[in-house]
């Protein structure tokens, strides 16, 4: 809804675990510091891959699984594509 309908994306790297995790505590009775938090991080880089992708690190952070990167995801995916080129697709040994 914010990047389609407004034009603006939260700027996960902006939002303090500790705050957010505080604000997400006290929302359903009172939402007005929630809104704080991620107002002050909205960010107009709707089209920046890397920002959306931090932005799911940052999540996973916050939920306490830090030891995966979208980073690495990246990465692996460079490798099998380099793979994938490697083999023969009239090869049907496999």
């Amino acid at each position: 809804m914010l990047k389609k309908e407004l034009g603006f994306v939260i700027d996960w790297s902006q939002v303090d675990k500790e705050r957010y995790l505080s604000a997400m505590e006290q929302s359903p009775i009172c939402d007005l510091e929630i809104k704080r938090v991620l107002t002050s991080a909205l960010s107009d880089q709707i089209q920046d891959r890397i920002l959306y992708m931090k932005g799911i690190d940052r999540s996973f952070y916050f939920e306490g699984f830090d030891h995966f990167s979208t980073m690495d995801l990246d990465k692996l995916e460079q490798k099998s594509d380099l793979y994938l080129k490697k083999i023969d697709p009239s090869d049907r040994s496999f």
